[in-house]
């Protein structure tokens, strides 16, 4: 990679540290229009996202800190969207998205159904703080094959269980899978609650919506 392309990426990454939307919705335009690929360009702004998350954690930053950094990763990922190199599904799969009850943050769970629609799949996104009820109604309704949940706190993993435990009721488990993917959770998170897969990822999460669509 040049010189000029890395420098543009490092500019992106202060950027959406700083929370600087319109410079980094600036350099995602320049990035893109240099022919980094934007995967690349994806890869490095999650980086930037973990080193805000770091922040957090150490007290230097405040919740209207992350806030920003989000704002700014949201703008410049609107550019990048359409140039995101996922495969097309070869499947027709539905799947619901949502942040767990108790999550408010919803940035991971974009990327997530922004690629995961990228890839070809249909795409319910229920927004954040959805509860265990919701995200099962909306599977029926919508005739799902796939419910996606994140979570990012840890307090409210054990919400699973009532996903899971709604879905048995309902004789739906089996019909209808499930994936978690978020820093609150993990494989370990999966056999603990019943779980059928777990993504680290927005690409690994493609990757294992089309497993269990094809299991």
């Amino acid at each position: 990679m040049s010189e000029s392309k890395k420098t543009v990426l490092n500019h992106l990454f202060d950027a959406v540290v700083a929370g600087d939307v319109q410079k980094a919705r600036k350099l995602a335009e320049r990035a893109v229009k240099e022919g980094v690929s934007a995967n690349v360009v994806l890869e490095r702004m999650m980086e930037a996202m973990r080193s805000v998350d770091a922040k957090y954690m150490r007290k230097e930053y405040f919740v209207v800190d992350v806030a920003a950094a989000s704002t700014a990763m949201r703008e410049a990922f609107k550019v990048l969207e359409p140039h995101l190199g996922v495969k097309p599904a070869n499947m027709v799969g539905r799947v619901i998205i949502g942040s767990l009850k108790g999550n408010i943050q919803g940035l991971g769970k974009d990327i997530v159904a922004a690629t995961l629609r990228a890839a070809g799949f249909q795409v319910v996104d229920l927004g954040v703080n959805v509860s265990p009820e919701n995200f099962v109604e909306a599977a029926e309704r919508e005739q799902a094959q796939i419910i996606a949940v994140s979570v990012s706190v840890e307090e409210t993993v054990p919400f699973l269980k009532d996903v899971v435990d709604i879905l048995n009721q309902k004789k739906l488990s089996g019909k209808v899978k499930t994936v978690i993917g978020g820093r609150a959770v993990s494989e370990k998170t999966c056999k603990q609650y019943g779980i059928d897969a777990y993504a680290l990822d927005a690409w690994d999460c493609v990757k294992k919506v089309r497993d269990l669509l094809t299991h």
